[in-house]
């Protein structure tokens, strides 16, 4: 009989991520972000290969990075409304973790397996910081995936992109649960 760890599990059934424009200040301290770190870090990433890094942006790197996504908006003629909602999670933001996906070569690993290791590593960085008290939320947006922003703000070579923002920081309120998928519509059990 496997061991179980019933609040692991009770965490997994209850987690949610809170709405990034909810958190605030107080952010984890480095102390504080380094377990978070390590347990993400802890991600399946396919014999060492480790296809991902992170990048700890604190407030005057997200300032910055606001300003870099509203150039980049005007260079690619972006409306207001797209260019205000990308520069938002930066200029609200008080401490996100760029999760930077690196595609390397490898004869066994496809990228596409490197693409959802990077996407592991997001989803155990938002739960590592939830399941340490801290609200979390996972966030992309245009910016994350225009390779101007990437290498301006970022510096990200050309074998790098994001994979998400992982913003986390002190929530101000919980908005009330969603409707969670309905498991009949989602599994499809096979015997034979």
């Amino acid at each position: 009989m496997p061991e179980k760890n019933p609040a692991a599990l009770d965490f997994l059934l209850n987690r949610r991520s809170r709405p990034q424009k909810t958190l605030t200040t107080p952010v984890p301290s480095r102390d504080d972000l380094l377990p978070i770190l390590t347990a993400a870090a802890r991600t399946p990433d396919h014999g060492k290969l480790e296809p991902w890094r992170f990048i700890v942006l604190e407030k005057p790197a997200l300032t910055r990075l606001a300003a870099v996504a509203r150039d980049r908006a005007a260079a690619l003629g972006l409306d207001d409304e797209k260019t205000t909602k990308g520069a938002a999670q930066f200029d609200t933001g008080a401490l996100a973790v760029a999760v930077v996906e690196i595609q390397k070569d490898s004869d066994k690993v496809p990228g596409l397996e490197m693409t959802y290791s990077a996407g592991a590593a997001c989803l155990a960085l938002l739960n590592a910081a939830l399941a340490s008290g801290w609200g979390a939320n996972w966030l992309s947006g245009w910016p994350s995936h225009d390779r101007g922003f990437m290498a301006d703000g970022l510096g990200l070579a050309d074998n790098e992109r994001i994979a998400g923002f992982i913003h986390i920081g002190t929530e101000t309120s919980a908005p009330p649960d969603r409707p969670r998928p309905d498991l009949n519509a989602i599994v499809t059990w096979q015997s034979e």
